[in-house]
């Protein structure tokens, strides 16, 4: 207790003090100004800065506006374009059915020719004919007035037979045709007639016969006979050589 007492005697004791600051209130109004100044210029330079971002200025709309223009132009010449294009497909299909209207009649031109050729050539065959029935005149009995044979390929044969009776009044001829064949094949000697059994033929005045046979590949045909048979009698013969 006695110690106690002799520190507090010898310790100096206060009380507590709060320090305070001393600024008058007219820089305390100046003070207040110049912040509120420095935040009145951020929020004014924020407000421009989001001016420009956000397009609001004056030079941004006027590049706006005539952007719009110029895709209203675009979009005019994008519709001209389409109609242009519509238009040359139009062209191009009514050109593809003139072009096919053009190719079947060109087709049937074709055909109508090769019809014409081949009316042609019988007519050729009809005159010649005829022309093979003049010298007959005043004959008597069945002839042979002409035989021919023609190639068509390796293995075809066309023939044909003109026959003729000259009188006026001559009773229907009634008989066969036989054809004889005679050639090489593979170097050896070859014969076939054909058609077997031989071709009825009944003629008045004239008749005209004509086939094609089929041969062999490998044959060398060197003759064509022609024999107007009764029964087993040969009535007339007449031979060509290939």
């Amino acid at each position: 207790m006695r110690l106690r007492l002799l520190i507090r005697r010898l310790t100096v004791s206060a009380p507590r003090v709060s320090v305070r600051s001393a600024l008058p209130w007219p820089f305390r109004w100046i003070v207040f100004a110049i912040v509120f100044g420095f935040c009145a210029s951020i929020a004014l330079w924020a407000f421009e800065f989001g001016k420009d971002i956000a397009g609001l200025d004056h030079d941004t709309k006027a590049e706006l506006k005539q952007a719009r223009s110029e895709l209203v132009v675009l979009r005019q010449e994008l519709t001209a374009l389409q109609a242009a294009r519509d238009q040359a497909q139009s062209v191009a299909n009514t050109a593809d059915t003139l072009l096919l209207a053009e190719k079947a009649s060109f087709e049937k031109l074709l055909a109508a020719n090769k019809q014409l050729e081949a009316t042609n050539q019988s007519l050729r065959d009809d005159l010649g004919f005829f022309e093979q029935l003049i010298p007959a005149v005043g004959g008597e009995g069945l002839a042979i007035r002409s035989l021919q044979a023609e190639r068509l390929n390796d293995q075809e044969l066309k023939w044909q037979v003109l026959l003729v009776q000259a009188a006026r009044n001559a009773s229907e001829f009634d008989g066969h045709l036989v054809l004889d064949f005679t050639g090489l094949m593979n170097g050896k000697p070859w014969t076939a007639t054909l058609p077997a059994g031989g071709q009825a033929i009944k003629v008045k005045q004239y008749g005209r016969l004509e086939g094609v046979v089929e041969l062999p590949a490998q044959v060398l045909l060197k003759s064509v006979t022609a024999k107007v048979m009764v029964g087993s009698v040969v009535k007339v013969v007449q031979s060509i050589k290939l």
